[in-house]
């Protein structure tokens, strides 16, 4: 595999365990506390707050987390088909 598309996959690896990482703290702790928590939040709420406006919450329940780590994949999907 070339080398931007190794790095772009791993850049994509690392935003979906940050995506996995905000969905967990927003049952644990949905309020931010921490400096770590903050910059969680700060990464993905650019990718999830647009995907929220489209996508409403079930029984309570924000799916925007579901939807983005779908994207992702897909994203490395067609890199590694690609590549």
């Amino acid at each position: 595999m070339p080398l931007i598309t190794t790095v772009l996959t791993i850049a994509l690896y690392a935003l979906l365990i940050l995506v996995f990482v905000r969905a967990a703290l927003s049952w644990f702790s949905p309020h931010p506390t921490s400096e770590w928590q903050r910059l969680v939040f700060r990464a993905t709420e650019p990718m999830l707050a647009p995907v929220r406006r489209w996508v409403p919450p079930v029984s309570g329940l924000d799916l925007s987390p579901l939807v983005v780590t779908m994207a992702i994949i897909f994203v490395i999907a067609a890199i590694r088909s690609i590549g």
